[in-house]
């Protein structure tokens, strides 16, 4: 990470982290709320709020929480028209803290719980600057997962038997479980597999739920027939009920300047732990998304990500976090493409939001540089940046809540781009640097982490312990998930990787996945990564799939130690430790095994040009 932008935004976090002779120190109490009174708090952060947003000054404001439980309803809490990058925008949303255009403000919860009731966003930050939250723990008490204990399985009545956790709020209708929150239910229809160990089971993602029957034998246990686990599953194994609706993120950062996360945990919430969109400069120290201790009756956490970072810039740093249970990644980072729906003139487009679940949220502003990319190739269309010089929604009066926008550019657009082909727009001014260090990632469903930008990546000193998917992915996509864009100077350096990739997931060719989605890569003529160094780190396998990448051009993997062991039984279709496609100025270098390779199977290389891999001074035990 490059030093000067580091010391830049460690200026702010002075403000956020440290305390200076400029503060004011408010207590949560004074707006009418004491801790463990089991009382509405959501009226007394209404309360807060006002009076922050009523000040006539601008120094730094500090709010404690004496530490204790406070519960939040949705009686008495914000109401909210969001739209969220990545999660489902039905709204209006509730909101424990609607914390708007604020500045200077510290939230010190003194590691107080903070517990949610209803299907509410605890933490919303818009249009800020300088504003930290520390030290506290958000909850619900009443998950939207479910979570079933096998107690018993008896494969002659084609039965398991097992109990539900958290106890009560549910019911059986039509031989079918339904899932009740303190707002909403539902019915579940897939499931994680989890072992008594809280790892995710070898071999079983997305196991669905759609038994023939459910009954119940008495309170919190039920009888289960006809579900196709009967042949699986054992005592002791759990299943994590769900859907995948993303409705609410647990902390919703917005359009903010100098964002800070100091000692704060987030134990569940119903879609991202953390999402952050249009915003510059967060640091998270000491973010967690984990469970309550190994003790903790629940084995799952987040129902999307723990952290998520869409069209973001500045700097993104993620450091000495604990991220476990996710139903999704540890960290995603990307933009997104809007797609070409109309050519208007040689100026001016009509483009898309295209993802169901990411639209309604600002996408640029004049003079952001964007470029231009054909998406069957996933390759620009010229090499010429261009600068945005208008834009307004097509759809809605404003650009909020649209999908639809006419972007007027600076410079005339190639003739080939319009609704004719496949073309999408990514917006390169709002694309971040990213340090993501001495974290650990572990028994998560799908994968650890991805990064979609050009500007500077490192992950370094980081666990990846028994993701469930590939470790690190690089990605970019636009066709499916509409998520930008190349990565150009990555560094995956001094990581521990223990047994990954214990069932199939998208983009999961190995442990390191570089892994753009191209329709057509064979007539793909411009690489889409580049500038990654993958060195020193440590790989624990019992497989053989190490890394795997795919239209990168310039990948060094040198100094790494790979051991192995036999805690699963090798599975994967790649059989390969190395495993390219459309690749060139690839070196493999001073690399330890722990076991006998055989050197003419260790590579294997797909439309590339011959010695596009150079393998040198590996060695073998």
């Amino acid at each position: 990470m490059k030093q000067a932008s580091i010391f830049i935004l460690s200026l702010f976090l002075l403000v956020g982290f440290g305390c200076t002779p400029a503060e004011t120190t408010i207590s949560f109490n004074e707006f009418g709320v004491d801790p463990d009174s089991q009382e509405n708090a959501s009226t007394a952060a209404a309360k807060l709020i006002e009076h922050l947003q009523a000040r006539k000054d601008t120094s730094l404001v500090t709010v404690i929480f004496p530490k204790g439980r406070y519960d939040f309803y949705e009686e008495g809490s914000f109401v909210r028209e969001y739209y969220i990058s990545n999660h489902d925008q039905d709204n209006p949303k509730k909101v424990g803290f609607a914390l708007e255009n604020l500045q200077n403000i510290v939230i010190d919860g003194q590691g107080s719980d903070l517990i949610f009731h209803g299907r509410m966003i605890p933490f919303a930050l818009l249009n800020n600057s300088n504003v930290t939250l520390k030290n506290m723990h958000i909850d619900y008490e009443v998950p939207a997962l479910r979570q079933l204990k096998i107690t018993k399985v008896n494969k002659e009545a084609d039965e398991v038997v097992a109990e539900i956790y958290p106890p009560g709020n549910y019911r059986i209708q039509d031989n079918k479980l339904v899932v009740e929150g303190e707002s909403y239910e539902f019915t579940p229809f897939t499931s994680m597999a989890f072992r008594a160990d809280k790892r995710l089971t070898y071999l079983r993602a997305d196991v669905a739920f759609d038994p023939a029957s459910a009954s119940e034998k008495s309170p919190n246990t039920l009888s289960i027939k006809g579900w196709q686990q009967v042949n699986h599953t054992s005592p002791g194994e759990r299943y994590v009920l769900r859907t995948y609706h993303r409705p609410t993120p647990g902390i919703f950062v917005s359009e903010c300047l100098n964002t800070g996360f100091k000692d704060v945990t987030v134990h569940y919430a119903e879609g991202m732990g953390l999402l952050v969109q249009m915003s510059e400069n967060i640091t998270l120290d000491g973010f967690n998304v984990c469970l309550r201790g190994d003790d903790d009756e629940r084995f799952f956490t987040t129902q999307a990500d723990a952290t998520h970072f869409s069209a973001c810039k500045g700097i993104i740093i993620s450091k000495n976090g604990l991220y476990e249970g996710m139903a999704d990644d540890a960290i995603n980072v990307h933009g997104t493409y809007l797609r070409v729906t109309k050519r208007i003139d040689d100026h001016t487009l009509q483009a898309r939001y295209m993802h169901p679940q990411a639209w309604g949220f600002k996408w640029g502003e004049p003079g952001d540089q964007v470029q231009f990319v054909e998406s069957e190739k996933m390759e620009l269309v010229d090499q010429h940046l261009n600068t945005l010089q208008s834009i307004k929604a097509v759809d809605k009066p404003t650009e909020f809540g649209a999908k639809e926008f006419e972007i007027t550019f600076a410079d005339a657009l190639p003739q080939q781009i319009s609704e004719m082909g496949k073309y999408g727009i990514e917006n390169l001014t709002w694309t971040p640097e990213v340090l993501f260090s001495n974290n650990t990632v572990r028994n998560n469903r799908a994968r650890g982490t991805l990064f979609s930008t050009p500007k500077r990546v490192v992950c370094e000193n980081n666990i990846f312990d028994h993701t469930h998917g590939t470790a690190i992915l690089l990605c970019g996509d636009c066709n499916g998930w509409y998520e930008t864009g190349p990565c150009k100077d990555v560094l995956i350096k001094n990581n521990q990787f223990i047994n990954g990739l214990t069932a199939y997931y998208q983009f999961t060719n190995a442990a390191i996945s570089i892994y753009p989605e191209i329709p057509n890569l064979e007539d793909q003529e411009q690489f889409f990564h580049s500038g990654i160094v993958i060195e020193d780190n440590t790989f624990e396998m019992f497989d053989q799939p190490i890394l795997y990448a795919k239209s990168t051009n310039g990948l060094i993997f040198r100094n790494n130690t790979i051991k192995y062991n036999s805690e699963f039984e090798p599975f994967h279709w790649n059989k390969h430790p190395f495993f390219f496609e459309k690749v060139d100025n690839i070196t493999i270098s001073n690399n330890h095994f722990e076991k006998e390779m055989d050197w003419s199977k260790a590579v294997r290389t797909e439309l590339s040009e011959p010695n596009s891999v150079v393998m040198e001074n590996n060695t073998a035990e």
